[in-house]
């Protein structure tokens, strides 16, 4: 994988917790609406190379632990993609430093 491979997949990552964070806040502020379906995000690997969220209603109700339980998990993540896409990026700078010189 290239240096913009990582930098690409870790930015669809961020970009996927970005969608989860979103469902969660929305399944928080909706929490006691009637008739509100709690939103659950899937998150699967595409083809060539990061991550794909989608958002579907489920039938459960909103579990306010569950909510807080998942919206660290994706900080988490998205911290952690933060990081692979730092180095990517420091290393592109150390390759074209290289090649300037």
């Amino acid at each position: 994988m290239s240096i913009s491979g990582i930098t690409s997949t870790a930015l669809s990552g961020m970009r996927a917790q970005t969608t989860r964070v979103s469902a969660i806040a929305n399944n928080i502020a909706n929490s006691s609406t009637p008739g509100y379906a709690r939103l659950n995000t899937s998150l699967t690997s595409v083809e060539s190379g990061g991550v794909q969220s989608v958002v579907s209603p489920t039938a459960s109700d909103v579990d306010p632990a569950t909510e807080l339980t998942d919206l660290i998990e994706a900080a988490q993540t998205y911290k952690a993609n933060a990081v692979v896409f730092e180095t990517g990026a420091d290393m592109w700078e150390m390759l074209m430093s290289i090649k300037r010189d």
